[in-house]
């Protein structure tokens, strides 16, 4: 018995240093990354460290100042305006979409949903010339439009999230309701959408991971240097015709994860709780 209780315990300590080197080895790169933001530009490369030998802010302050005279101030703000926009009329739709496919009973309903679902099968990439000929006899070159305005039906994988989570509501609501006088809409604004608040953050958190980190997008659309987002600035911050200030560039990728990290921290409850939840009722 003695022994077998030895066992366990050895047994679990070894799990726990693996799993304390994994999560080491994971990381890392972000730990160099915010390392190398506070060292000089001699030691980025030159020292792997992950405590630099002198610390140093300036990075930051040659980072923020940006290029051709444009601050990263006005980067970020364009990233939270195509972040935002787009997040909002994406989760808006895919919940109004999923409510009418969970609930509402129209012909065709399975085609529909099928060839939604179908959609997730398509690469990004064969949709990009097409988008690109499209957005462009609209004049939407050098907007934000074709950054935001594709998402006001919802995404397929939100709308899906939200089906399988309001499917695990109780139709019984919705028939009280509807003795009482509501319709479809009243329904689905009074009853349906304050049920589905941790589906609704869910989406929102991925959908703000996805479109904050969009890179391909924003390259396609935006042609002038006052409208680029944080992930194309980042980009061109570094450029291969003359010296590249590291430091700054790796002290601004710092600080373009804050806003990811952020959302992560506040909202993390809510998105084990609406990942789980529709594991569940799905």
């Amino acid at each position: 018995m003695k022994q077998r209780k030895m066992g366990k315990a050895l047994n679990g300590l070894v799990y726990q240093l693996f799993c304390i080197i994994l999560v080491f080895v994971m990381l890392y790169p972000f730990l160099w990354l915010l390392s190398s933001a506070f060292k000089e530009k001699g030691d980025i490369f030159g020292n792997l460290d992950l405590i630099p030998k002198k610390w140093v802010f300036y990075n930051f302050l040659n980072g923020w100042r940006g290029f051709a005279g444009i601050s990263f101030a006005t980067f970020f703000k364009n990233s939270f305006i195509v972040t935002i926009g787009s997040t909002i009329l994406s989760v808006a739709g895919s919940v109004f979409v999923g409510y009418g496919f969970s609930r509402v009973r129209f012909k065709g309903r399975s085609f529909w949903f099928a060839c939604m679902m179908m959609t997730l099968m398509l690469p990004a990439q064969i949709l990009m010339v097409p988008q690109y000929l499209l957005f462009s006899r609209f004049n939407w070159i050098n907007t934000y439009m074709p950054l935001i305005i594709p998402y006001l039906g919802g995404q397929a994988f939100f709308i899906f999230l939200c089906v399988q989570f309001i499917k695990g509501i109780p139709r019984e609501l919705d028939e009280s309701a509807f003795v009482d006088g509501c319709g479809l809409y009243k329904i689905f604004w009074y009853i349906i959408l304050p049920l589905t608040k941790s589906a609704v953050i869910t989406s929102s958190i991925f959908s703000f991971y996805w479109r904050w980190s969009d890179f391909i997008g924003p390259l396609l659309y935006l042609k002038k240097p006052r409208l680029y987002t944080v992930s194309v600035a980042l980009k061109l911050f570094a450029d291969p015709n003359s010296i590249t200030d590291w430091g700054a560039l790796f002290a601004m990728s710092v600080l373009s994860l804050i806003p990811d990290i952020a959302v992560f921290l506040f909202l993390q409850k809510y998105l084990v709780e609406g990942i789980s939840t529709t594991g569940i009722k799905g």
